[in-house]
């Protein structure tokens, strides 16, 4: 299933478990991963994000969130450019690790 967004801020909910979010917006986007306390992931969830829209995608850490990724800033990485994506994988409580085409 997909989970089409088109605004500038979006917080992942517990029906985006293992399915696709396309983010559609010609601004930057801000996503952000809410903590355990919020939303209870399963450990082992992922979370797919799709940047099809032209602005920018941030993927941040929602309150007590820690993310860890290859991007540039690793603790809130950026999907590289249109038509790219990334995974979030809850590894742990409030632990996420954030793979894919990141700067």
């Amino acid at each position: 299933a997909i989970n089409a967004q088109t605004g500038t801020s979006y917080t992942a909910v517990l029906a985006d478990a293992g399915k696709i979010v396309t983010l559609n917006n010609g601004s930057a986007i801000a996503v952000t991963i809410p903590p355990n306390s919020g939303v209870a992931y399963a450990i082992g969830s992922s979370l797919t994000f799709i940047s099809i829209g032209a602005g920018l995608t941030t993927i941040g850490q929602g309150s007590g969130v820690t993310i860890a990724s290859a991007g540039g800033t690793a603790t809130a990485p950026i999907i590289t450019a249109q038509h790219n994506s990334a995974t979030a994988i809850k590894i742990a409580t409030n632990t996420w690790q954030v793979i894919g085409a990141l700067t």
